[in-house]
């Protein structure tokens, strides 16, 4: 008997065919990986199996019980992790696993010994609540959850997104040895090391199974998505042409010269090769301290970004990179130190700051009860654009995205990609000095991430500034120049070359590895 079998299930939402006759089976004791792009339906069959949507069409079996006749006795035998954690984050640690215990009929004491391994490294934050968890605890507490009631199979979608590489590596070390202990994993994800921790992997498109097999084997032949390798340096560019006519900030075409802003600082940089540019500084800090009563989350960090570097800004969670960004971004005040952004005083013009900047976060920063066109009138209003430039320049961001049909859709309806092209050409959209990307490609397939990294090169090119937050070390890698903070403090700053060399180490995510383990203050 397989621990999960599906039979020809299907499953539609109106005019979307979520899944389309989907068999595939798991075997006892086995980590099975269920893989795919974004909108493949991985989501979908996750709560199929676990009883909380019903198929149109096929059967599911998880541990030998029908998912939608004996779904009480399904839900008694699975353990379910989903990207978000399912965490309630008003409620304390000890209040959330409490809560979860009761959920399933039983109690912390009963399950104690199921999750003894893993809610012991975080029992004594047991009442803080979840909200204030670092991403690597809170990670923790949701597997703690999802195993009180000792499961038989365990189902975890995506549930590493917005981790750090060091925490990604700990929840697949508890994973396998969930796995020794005779537990059916499947789970899925957009890292790629994690894939390979799979004993097997079906890969998901548009509803189907286009293939089953060991990792590799599967990696290998479907390359073109999950492998298409690093981003071309020089492309077309994909968003409004910095030579638009009618646009005094931008580069003369007669002269070859690059235009500058009111600032007299430069927008384009045409001859950029590699970080350095002109050598104008973008962002220049000077012993920057921020300190929460004793605690210092930023310990005196200094040092400066390019006009058109890529800057990638790495740290484990709880290393204090979110926190310096916020002072960087003007959404908060140093306790000590100097600096300025864009040429304004992080203390004193952090509103001036605020109107040169582009950000992006994770979330992607659109309204999605808005339409395409709302959001980006939205967006260019706040930044003071002109009208005649703004329906000048949104014509000519559509027409470079191919939205013209869909700028009356409902940013909520567009798929993940578009929704992150359009973020990203709206952050960028009143062509500023620097764009903040806070991990801005979170729990998106590798395809995907392909083509935004197309985008932030063409952006670059055109002498826009790149400061990346990121926990994907392949992207690290497309940095001109990365940094990578500890404790609060930069332990190590140069080229992904350069720091390979000096910590001996193959990729970055070992150099990334082995400074974040040096870490001496909780990541909470």
């Amino acid at each position: 008997m397989y621990a999960i079998e599906v039979k020809n299930v299907s499953k539609r939402y109106k005019t979307v065919q979520a899944l389309d006759d989907v068999s595939f089976s798991a075997n006892k004791g086995e980590v099975f990986g269920l893989i795919g792009p974004d909108g493949a339906g991985k989501t979908s069959m996750y709560r199929i199996l676990c009883s909380l949507l019903l198929p149109d069409t096929g059967s599911a079996f998880v541990d030998g019980w029908d998912v939608v006749s004996q779904m009480r006795e399904v839900r008694k035998r699975v353990g379910y992790m989903p990207g978000k954690f399912s965490l309630y984050q008003d409620l304390t640690v000890e209040e959330n696993l409490m809560f979860f215990a009761t959920l399933f009929g039983t109690t912390v004491d009963e399950g104690y010994d199921s999750i003894r391994a893993i809610y012991s490294q975080i029992e004594r934050f047991k009442n803080r609540r979840a909200g204030a968890l670092s991403g690597g605890m809170k990670q923790k507490l949701a597997l703690s959850c999802a195993l009180v009631h000792s499961p038989r199979v365990l189902f975890l979608d995506e549930p590493t997104t917005g981790v750090d590489p060091v925490s990604r590596k700990e929840l697949w070390e508890m994973l396998l040895m969930l796995q020794e202990r005779g537990i059916t994993i499947m789970a899925s994800t957009p890292y790629l090391d994690e894939v390979r921790c799979c004993g097997r992997v079906a890969f998901l498109d548009q509803g189907k199974i286009r293939g089953i097999g060991a990792p590799d084997e599967i990696l290998e032949q479907f390359r073109e998505v999950f492998m298409p390798g690093r981003p071309a340096s020089v492309i077309p560019s994909l968003l409004p042409s910095p030579l638009s006519e009618g646009n005094s900030n931008l580069q003369d075409e007669g002269t070859n010269k690059p235009a500058r802003n009111e600032a007299g600082r430069e927008t384009t940089d045409p001859s950029r090769t590699g970080c350095m540019g002109d050598g104008s500084s973008v962002i220049s800090v000077s012993h920057l301290v921020k300190a929460f009563g004793s605690f210092r989350a930023v310990d005196d960090i200094s040092f400066t970004v390019q006009k058109g570097e890529i800057f990638g800004f790495l740290g484990a969670n709880g290393a204090g990179k979110t926190t310096a960004m916020h002072i960087l971004t003007g959404l908060s005040q140093p306790t000590s130190g100097t600096g300025k952004v864009v040429g304004y005083d992080i203390r004193t013009e952090y509103e001036q700051i605020k109107r040169h900047i582009g950000y992006m976060s994770q979330k992607f920063s659109l309204y999605e009860d808005l339409t395409v066109a709302e959001n980006i009138h939205l967006f260019a209003g706040i930044y003071g654009m002109k009208k005649e430039e703004v329906e000048r320049k949104m014509t000519e961001l559509l027409r470079q995205l191919k939205f013209e049909e869909h700028k009356d859709d409902l940013v909520g309806c567009l798929p993940l990609g578009w929704k992150q092209k359009l973020a990203f050409s709206v952050s960028i959209f009143h062509e500023p000095g620097i764009v903040f990307l806070d991990e801005p490609t979170g729990g998106v397939d590798p395809a995907t991430r392909h083509q935004f990294w197309e985008l932030i090169y063409a952006a670059a090119r055109r002498g826009i500034t790149v400061f990346v937050t990121t926990h994907y070390m392949d992207e690290a890698e497309y940095c001109d120049r990365i940094s990578i903070m500890v404790d609060g403090k930069i332990k190590a700053m140069g080229t992904p070359d350069e720091l390979k060399k000096e910590y001996g180490q193959p990729d970055i995510d070992g150099v990334f590895t082995l400074l974040a383990r040096q870490a001496t203050r909780s990541s909470d």
